[in-house]
């Protein structure tokens, strides 16, 4: 098709307008007076090309590995450019909707001719002759109304909408050449089962591309456009039959035109549809992974960045056709989904999150619940189902978080550390604490609790010399509440700070004297970033979920780290030297993942939760366990969760083998590192007056103990003997003598 006669077209579209829209409208202006030349005149003066806003398309969160997990949208659309399109689809559209497209200047003269005659005898429309720009006019006014009255009136059946129609049809024309409209029109155009747009449609029915459509494929396309309520395939047989019937007429028309050859068209004929519908979930709650995606949602809609409003942002996720890469790794996602499935149920009220955090960048690799994210049958707040964001803070969709208890020691021991205190350093401790002096906040003010008594918890013995060493392995309460005080209590709230601690609730972090022993609740996010600093040896990055963005446009904007060094190289250094140590020596002995480990226990008060951080030089990750209903009121204690019964719950017996699990799943195809080592002229040397004796008589009582268990003798049952001797029918002189006692005789 020449410039010169797609000139021509136009200009013989103009030359007859006045002559068809006077006939057209003279049911209606015979009698008012309207004299043709008038009507005329509208398609001489045409009106600018209609305004045209950017189409709704789908906005797509892609893993690391560039594989979409995720997409938002309120119409279901990627615009393609023609080139993307198969030419049997093309040829197929045209066919069916405007055979004369490509002769016409926007205004198919046969057409609205036939259409004439029926619309006069009718008194009104009854009958289309739209070209296929006249088609584009019309899904451009509704594709841009700022309201319902707007929408009304771009779809109203009369003939005033359809003389507008036609004269915005004659400006597109003179703005845009053909290729250009058929490419906007097949991006506009709703082909049904939610499909806008050619490519989505592709994808829709056949699940492939509108680059990869077959002529069967595309003549049912085509088909589907003119009634794509009655032909929706996703409805059931009796709108598949329509929906044949008019592929059928399409592949009838190509043929008609020489487009395809008569055996083309019956060869496509005897198929059958093939129809092959691709689910196109939209929100988190379809997506593969709901909980990392809601923590990009709500990224999204709260950081200005994305635009000044929520309304603005929330516009632009839904309808702006971006692409989000974020940094979610699906193999640390799926290690850390199936360690908490194998001990937490989705129907136990206890719950268990996790969050895996790539040291140096922030990026957040997996974010990961005991719960199924959704709403409970019913609306119910219990069930196997929540909405709650359970890893994640409340601004990024989570709840109020669970006290993070002991892990918070790490914050204690990085500022003792800081101050200069050396390994070995530490104190004689009593057996129990009341933190009634020597506490201030950071505002200067006094927050001793004279009404507070201090225990250690089961294991944590009941006084006696401590080091920070044997004080972090075995989590000694009372010797960190004591250290707390010594290196001051505003100083180890600064460290946390600087290492990215802050409430999930978003509330100022409560400076009390307990805050060495997690009295703040928090999110496995924010702790799992905290520690992460000290694999990256002082570097603190804020937790990072996306990496890129795309726009509709193709330009991309990178979004990199935000990292600053939060303590000293040589301090992270030896914070991870006496963190290796609960693997070797302290609460999670006897758990290990093949590969240097740091970490930290918490085990709240009361159990109403407990915790485990930890992390390697390639990856750190944090777990909390609670009950959902409420950790004090439901303290994890008597409980059964999973296929387990649980007398207490402590960091070591839940937390610590999820977290042991899944970062040996999640760093299986990763080169085994090493921290580095400690600088032992700056902080080796130290002494606690007392601490060799005291360990020497603790390995003393442990290898009795182990003796006393191997033999069945433990001091438990001496009292006991005769009993359980009278009970087996033995006489007391048939048994042992028990350690350290006369014999007795009956």
């Amino acid at each position: 098709m020449t410039v010169l006669r797609s000139v021509g077209a136009l200009g013989l579209a103009g030359a007859l307008g006045g002559v068809l829209a006077a006939a057209l409208a003279a049911p209606v202006v015979s009698g008012g007076g309207i004299a043709a030349k008038s009507v005329a005149n509208t398609f001489v003066d045409l009106p600018p090309a209609p305004r045209e806003e950017p189409l709704d398309q789908v906005t797509r969160l892609l893993d690391k590995d560039g594989r979409t997990f995720a997409q938002f949208y309120e119409a279901n659309r990627t615009a393609v450019p023609l080139s993307a399109v198969a030419p049997v689809m093309r040829k197929a559209i045209v066919a069916i909707e405007d055979a004369r497209f490509y002769e016409h200047g926007g205004l198919d003269i046969r057409g609205t001719f036939r259409a004439l005659l029926t619309n006069t005898q009718a008194g009104g429309i009854k009958q289309g002759g739209s070209s296929l720009t006249q088609q584009l006019v019309k899904n451009i006014l509704i594709e841009s109304a700022r309201n319902e009255a707007e929408r009304d009136r771009a779809r109203a059946p009369n003939l005033a909408r359809k003389i507008t129609e036609l004269r915005l049809a004659l400006a597109l024309e003179k703005k845009y050449r053909k290729d250009e409209i058929l490419e906007r029109y097949l991006n506009i155009a709703y082909f049904g089962a939610g499909a806008h747009g050619v490519e989505a449609a592709a994808r829709r029915f056949f699940s492939t591309s509108a680059s990869r459509l077959s002529l069967g494929q595309a003549a049912t396309l085509a088909g589907a456009v003119r009634m794509p309520y009655s032909t929706d395939p996703s409805l059931g047989r009796d709108h598949r039959e329509r929906l044949k019937t008019r592929r059928d007429l399409v592949l009838d028309r190509m043929a008609g035109l020489k487009l395809i050859s008569p055996q083309e068209a019956a060869s496509a004929k005897a198929a059958p549809l093939a129809i092959r519908l691709r689910p196109e979930p939209g929100g988190c709650e379809q997506s593969a992974y709901p909980f990392y995606c809601l923590y990009v949602q709500r990224e999204l809609l709260s950081n200005p960045v994305f635009g000044n409003t929520e309304a603005e942002r929330r516009t632009r996720m839904a309808r702006g056709g971006l692409t989000i890469r974020t940094s979610l790794d699906p193999i640390a996602q799926r290690a850390a989904e199936e360690a908490i499935r194998r001990h937490v149920w989705p129907e136990d009220t206890e719950v268990a999150a996790e969050a895996m955090v790539e040291p140096r960048t922030g990026r957040i690799r997996a974010i990961a619940a005991s719960k199924r994210f959704g709403r409970n049958p019913g609306n119910r707040k219990n069930g196997p189902k929540t909405t709650f964001n359970l890893a994640a803070d409340v601004a990024h969709g989570g709840g109020q978080g669970f006290q993070a208890g002991s892990t918070f020691k790490v914050f204690t021991l990085a500022t003792a550390l800081q101050q200069g205190w050396r390994f070995g350093d530490g104190f004689n401790t009593p057996g129990e604490l009341v933190p009634g002096q020597g506490y201030r906040d950071c505002a200067g003010h006094a927050v001793n609790d004279p009404d507070t008594r201090i225990l250690n918890a089961t294991g944590e013995g009941s006084g006696g010399p401590h080091s920070i060493e044997t004080g972090t392995w075995k989590s000694v309460n009372i010797f960190y509440m004591m250290l707390e005080r010594k290196v001051g209590l505003c100083n180890v709230v600064r460290t946390a700070k600087a290492l990215g601690i802050a409430r999930a609730d978003g509330e100022p972090l409560k400076e009390v004297p307990t805050f060495t022993l997690g009295v703040n609740e928090m999110d496995p996010v924010t702790v799992a970033a905290s520690f992460a600093a000290f694999a990256a040896r002082g570097v603190y990055c804020r937790p990072l979920a996306i990496v890129e963005i795309v726009g509709r446009d193709g330009r991309r904007t990178h979004v990199p780290p935000s990292c600053e060094r939060a303590i000293e190289e040589e301090v992270a250094d030896a914070v991870n030297y006496v963190l290796e140590g609960v693997f070797s020596k302290g609460t999670m002995q006897g758990q290990s993942i093949g590969r240097p480990a740091a970490g930290k226990t918490g085990t709240n008060n009361g159990y109403t939760s407990a915790w485990f951080a930890g992390y390697t030089p390639s990856l750190a990750a944090a777990v909390s366990v609670g009950d959902i209903r409420g950790s004090y009121r439901f303290p994890l204690q008597g409980v059964q969760i999973g296929d387990d019964y649980y007398g207490a719950v402590q960091g070591a017996s839940l937390p610590g083998p999820i977290w042991v699990e899944s970062m040996e799943s999640a760093l299986r195809d990763v080169e085994p590192k090493g921290f580095s080592g400690p600088d032992m002229a700056r902080f080796g040397g130290g002494n606690t007056p007392g601490l060799e004796q005291a360990l020497a008589e603790e390995e003393r009582k442990r290898r009795e103990a182990e003796r006393g268990r191997g033999r069945g003798d433990h001091p438990f049952f001496w009292p006991r003997r005769r009993l359980f001797e009278w009970l087996l029918g033995q006489s007391p002189l048939e048994t042992s003598q028990e350690p350290g006692r006369p014999l007795e005789r009956g």
